[in-house]
């Protein structure tokens, strides 16, 4: 099975959790002179003034207006999650200042994570945002390279992005279709007039995933140059960082509480490294212990790690339970994910389990919904899921792009791998 979704509205495709060591919401220290700027006086910076004010007042009316105004296909729920992350964001510098294109940077408020940003106004009446984008900086204070690309670069990132799908792509017939597929669309000449990083990348993202339907698979780009070391394991100090910004939002654990009639609810949005947020997860199922029936709302949850879907699962069963394997295409190698032989606190092994979905339930979310309804566990209620299949790993193709290349798939006890297809002995409970 791919990522798309199937099946009537309770549904939940099948997919796994999404695996990112390639994250480019990195942080670096942004120096202590640095002052807030104001927005120029131009069209452009009129709508940029008006999307700092609606987003700062943390208000959802304001942005809600904001957004009918100037970009209406804008989720309000997408603006809401993130200003809660940073705090607010100040305004630090203007790189590019034109009627109706602004390049600037920004300081989030709650941390110390800067981010240039990108605004393009169309010239209609009235004036729509047609680009925005806010990348954050990688550590290190890398040079900023801005937005605007070549021929040349394009070609490159093409070719490079092509042979990383080669390489590690899950599926190497589909590979070699999207590597058509983007060849043809250059031969076409369906990249010549894009000049923007952003852009491409999106468009790219676009074609490859017209072929493969793996929501997954992605081309990023940032306005900075990126490490070589990429894809190197983070370090102690970014480690640190990520684990206070998880525990700024709570590990995105919105809400626990226990409902009338005794019935639990926990609503969390990520399903987030156990070494950052088990201790969370454990408080959150230790308050609905004593509840009659629970509720996971995962309707704006999008994913994360598998060992945290782990964990979370192993409160629902009294004995080791298999959920599903990975299995690793480029090493013909399956891994077992099982329930864990011991958590803190009270196992709820027959309390009747409800899951709610939406769209927006993506990756991890899917996979846990899943394996709960493939086991029998959980009744799912609502949407069809974003469809996010294969777990996927980053790779750097040039200075400025990564692209997420799926490498494996999730392989649960109604789909099963056979003994061939396995090599080695997969990890047991």
């Amino acid at each position: 099975m791919d990522g798309r979704t199937f099946g009537s509205r309770n549904r939940v495709p099948y997919s796994a959790i999404s695996i990112f060591g390639w994250i480019l919401i990195l942080f670096n220290v942004l120096p202590a002179a640095a002052q807030e700027v104001t927005p120029p006086e131009t069209p452009a910076g009129h709508a940029l003034a008006s999307w700092l004010d609606a987003f700062n007042s943390a208000d959802e009316t304001r942005m809600k207006a904001y957004a009918e105004k100037y970009q209406p296909t804008v989720p309000i729920s997408l603006l809401m999650s993130f200003r809660q992350r940073t705090g607010g964001l100040d305004l630090t510098g203007v790189r590019i200042n034109e009627p109706l294109h602004i390049e600037f940077s920004t300081q989030e408020r709650a941390s110390d994570t800067r981010a240039i940003g990108k605004l393009v106004l169309s010239d209609s009446d009235p004036p729509r945002i047609t680009g925005f984008a806010l990348l954050a900086i990688p550590p290190g204070d890398p040079p900023i390279l801005g937005f605007s690309i070549d021929a040349q670069t394009r070609d490159g990132v093409i070719d490079n992005a092509i042979a990383e799908l080669q390489d590690s792509y899950v599926s190497p017939e589909l590979a070699k279709q999207m590597g058509e597929a983007l060849r043809r669309h250059r031969k076409h000449g369906d990249y010549n007039a894009i000049t923007e990083g952003d852009e491409f990348a999106n468009l790219l993202t676009t074609h490859l995933r017209d072929v493969s339907h793996d929501k997954h698979l992605a081309v990023r780009f940032v306005p900075t140059r990126l490490p070589d070391n990429l894809d190197a394991p983070p370090d102690a100090q970014q480690l640190a960082r990520n684990q206070r910004m998880m525990r700024r939002s709570n590990c995105t654990f919105d809400k626990v509480e226990v409902l009338s009639n005794n019935i639990g609810y926990v609503k969390f949005n990520a399903f987030n490294r156990p070494a950052d947020c088990s201790d969370t997860a454990i408080a959150a199922m230790a308050f609905v212990a004593n509840t009659d029936a629970l509720i996971f709302d995962l309707r704006d949850n999008d994913g994360g790690d598998p060992a945290m879907v782990a964990l979370i699962c192993s409160y629902l069963f009294d004995q080791p339970t298999h959920l599903n394997d990975l299995w690793n295409r480029k090493e013909n190698f399956a891994t077992q994910w099982w329930t864990l032989p011991y958590v803190p606190g009270k196992r709820l092994p027959n309390v009747p389990v409800y899951v709610l979905t939406s769209s927006r339930t993506f990756s991890g979310a899917e996979e846990f919904s899943y394996d709960l309804q493939s086991l029998k566990r959980a009744t799912i209620v609502g949407e069809v899921t974003g469809g996010g299949a294969h777990p996927v790993r980053g790779h750097r193709i040039d200075d400025r792009f990564t692209i997420g290349v799926p490498f494996a798939k999730a392989v649960n006890d109604c789909y099963r791998l056979s003994e061939a297809a396995v090599t080695g002995t997969p990890r047991s409970p």
